[in-house]
């Protein structure tokens, strides 16, 4: 049985003792609240679903949020994006105590959001909350009592993958109207490889093979290594920009080499339309199910996980199909 105990003015202390259990306790201003909060554990204790909620009491959630941050995203090739989206996630629910945090807040927070960004932006804030709630609760010893209130949430529908294809006219404006010989090359090995453009800031000299076509990926946004062939048309773009034995390939920043294409999309210079770095991710894809390469072909190139992340990089022309038809 539970003990109440009144102390001082309008203090009632509840303290739960049950073999098996460690002995519980909680202070309350109301009779009524000690009374109820006393049944709900003793009842969880002799149903054998009991989870302490002391240290999850405890701890507010920009606690967990931060110290994630600290310890785990430095580890992670998604740290700069995922710091961001930390501090979204402390201003929506940084002075909750993670035992009061509950499905309905997070649906809450999700459907603000939508207002502001977009669905996809939204799920991975969704999903990095659920991930430092998993990593609370596995790797920290933090138990939430109701379980991880992220999997009780719907998440936004996906939005349409992009369907925009790249011309070879495109291409050669872009690469006749940039003075950078490096912008040119990054281009073309964009269009040949499918690599991302962290993958292609990342390149070294000595991870690049000629002789057998291929260049070796040790860190991908997956972190799965792999091995990138190379067309002829990328090992000419490399042996022209000047290949070497060591040392970085480029110079550019991930982000610089998207500025500096989208310089040369602007109205005034290129005037391409529409047209984002990225882009040329999906246009490889696609030309590689053009070219005849199976899926698992295209996936051990590309680096997809998923053979639906796969579909949605992959926008093949129907007037090419067509012709296969014939």
């Amino acid at each position: 049985m539970p003990t109440i105990r009144k102390k001082g003015e309008g203090q009632y202390h509840v303290q739960i003792r049950k073999r098996g259990y460690p002995t519980q306790t909680k202070t309350f201003t109301k009779e009524a609240d000690a009374k109820r909060w006393a049944t709900i554990i003793e009842s969880e204790m002799e149903r054998g679903v009991f989870v302490s909620r002391t240290e999850a009491e405890a701890t507010l959630v920009k606690d967990v949020l931060q110290r994630f941050a600290t310890e785990v995203l430095p580890t992670k090739r998604s740290e700069q994006s995922d710091k961001s989206r930390i501090k979204t996630l402390v201003e929506a629910f940084g002075d909750y105590r993670l035992a009061s945090l509950n499905s309905t807040q997070v649906a809450r927070f999700r459907d603000q959001r939508l207002k502001v960004v977009g669905p996809q932006s939204v799920i991975h804030e969704i999903n990095l909350l659920n991930r430092v709630l998993k990593t609370a609760t596995m790797d920290w010893g933090i138990s939430l009592p109701g379980g991880l209130p992220t999997a009780q949430v719907r998440k936004p529908a996906k939005p349409r993958g992009r369907d925009r294809r790249v011309t070879e006219e495109e291409i050669s404006k872009i690469l006749e109207i940039t003075g950078s010989a490096e912008l040119q090359t990054i281009v073309i090995l964009a269009v040949e490889t499918g690599m991302r453009r962290s993958e292609l800031a990342s390149l070294s000299w000595n991870e690049v093979d000629l002789k057998k076509q291929t260049v070796h990926l040790p860190k991908t946004k997956t972190d799965v290594p792999r091995t990138v062939p190379l067309s002829k048309a990328a090992i000419k773009a490399l042996k022209d920009f000047g290949s070497k034995n060591e040392g970085k390939i480029f110079t550019l920043r991930a982000e610089s080499m998207s500025q500096a294409f989208e310089r040369a999309c602007e109205p005034h210079r290129g005037n391409i339309i529409g047209l984002r770095f990225h882009d040329l991710r999906h246009e490889a894809t696609s030309r590689f199910f053009e070219k005849g390469l199976n899926v698992m072909e295209v996936a051990t190139i590309t680096g997809h996980k998923t053979l639906d992340m796969l579909k949605r990089y992959t926008n093949l022309r129907a007037e090419d199909i067509a012709q296969k038809l014939n």
